[in-house]
């Protein structure tokens, strides 16, 4: 009798589902390490039609992004701390404390639009620890000189994940606060609120393959100041959302859909997922993509009046159209220092979002405006 009773609670268990996969559960072994090679695909800011809702959340769920189609790659890498002095002494060594790092990414430092910093190689360094993984500062040559800049305190770090990490995790946030002097040059100075809330775990798609995975939704209000020329000035930026997905042993986020708050809708910014080689084909594929920081429109949303401004890095054809491929302009641009602006007559009466695709000799870029 206690043996058909085990069997019927067993199949009774396998019948409603208790008896399931759940979240999968990541940990620091699953951030990036020192020797991680990661190439990634861009895809088109418009997803497909099959794409499921943003708003899909919950347990067991089952996300399809095969349709993605990749229209630039890159490669994201992470080394060890490089060997330079001041790099040694503030993330890698007994001194170090609490700006000890355990990887280095060469990434550019974030910048307001239309401001740029004289320095080269740029990185920004990270720590995974058994509690979290965070950003502990940025690093960049300048004058020949590899300069390290770290947030204010350990407390004002930015903390990109709590561990362990799964759908039963609660919600969590952090506040941090870095800034970097250039003498001759100007002040950069940056404070994020970064809210993680976990809203589902299920299987994903993309072009990449199929894989358990937990979501993560990231809620990110940054407001730099800056002082250049003379002039100081403060920027509230639009409040952004990244949703990762994330699944144990990939390091990397599998992929990424950033948004960006305009009025109220969130507008989809970004879409970058793991992917394989793949020779790119269609209008993006004749040149490289351009760096996220060479090409920045703001102000966005931008009113219907307003012109909006353009940084640049050279001399570029730019062509608006609307969601649907409706072409509203094309001009050509020669950029002073390093800015144009487009008047608000070149886009008529047009209201809604658009996106302005970005071509010069050293590659494109597309860029997702709303105008209001």
């Amino acid at each position: 009798m206690r043996y058909s009773y085990s069997l019927l609670i067993c199949g009774l268990l396998l019948s409603t589902g208790a008896v399931a996969q759940t979240s999968p559960s990541i940990t620091r072994a699953d951030m990036p390490v020192a020797t991680d090679t990661l190439r990634q695909s861009t895809a088109a800011l418009v997803l497909p039609a099959s794409a499921p809702p943003l708003s899909r959340r919950g347990a067991n769920q089952t996300w399809n992004y095969g349709a993605l189609v990749a229209t630039a790659q890159n490669v994201a890498r992470f080394t060890a701390i490089p060997n330079q002095p001041l790099y040694t002494f503030t993330f890698n060594s007994a001194l170090s404390g609490s700006n000890r790092a355990t990887v280095a990414a060469p990434q550019a430092v974030p910048l307001p639009p239309g401001y740029t910093l004289p320095i080269t190689d740029p990185y920004q360094f990270f720590n995974a620890s058994a509690a979290d993984f965070r950003s502990v500062g940025y690093g960049g040559t300048l004058a020949g000189t590899a300069v390290p800049v770290t947030y204010a305190s350990a407390a004002e770090q930015d903390v990109i994940y709590r561990f362990p990490l799964s759908y039963a995790s609660a919600p969590d946030s952090s506040r941090s606060f870095f800034s970097v002097t250039i003498p001759g040059t100007g002040y950069l100075s940056q404070r994020r609120k970064r809210v993680n809330k976990v809203d589902a775990w299920g299987t994903l798609t993309t072009p990449y393959g199929t894989f358990q995975t937990v979501r993560v939704v990231t809620r990110i209000e940054d407001h730099d100041s800056l002082s250049a020329g003379g002039i100081s000035q403060g920027f509230t930026l639009p409040i952004t959302r990244e949703y990762k997905w994330l699944a144990v042993g990939q390091h990397v986020p599998l992929l990424t859909i950033t948004t960006t708050q305009a009025g109220a809708q969130e507008v989809v910014s970004g879409v970058e997922y793991r992917d394989v080689y793949r020779r790119i084909s269609g209008p993006l594929a004749a040149t490289a993509q351009l760096p996220q920081s060479a090409v920045a429109a703001y102000p966005n949303p931008v009113a219907a009046g307003q012109s909006l401004r353009l940084t640049l890095p050279a001399a570029a054809i730019v062509t608006a159209t609307d969601l649907a491929g409706r072409r509203l302009f094309e001009r050509h641009f020669t950029p002073r220092n390093g800015a144009v602006e487009i008047p608000a007559e070149a886009f008529g009466a047009f209201r809604g979002v658009l996106l302005l695709r970005v071509q010069t000799a050293a590659g494109v870029a597309v860029r997702r405006v709303v105008r209001e």
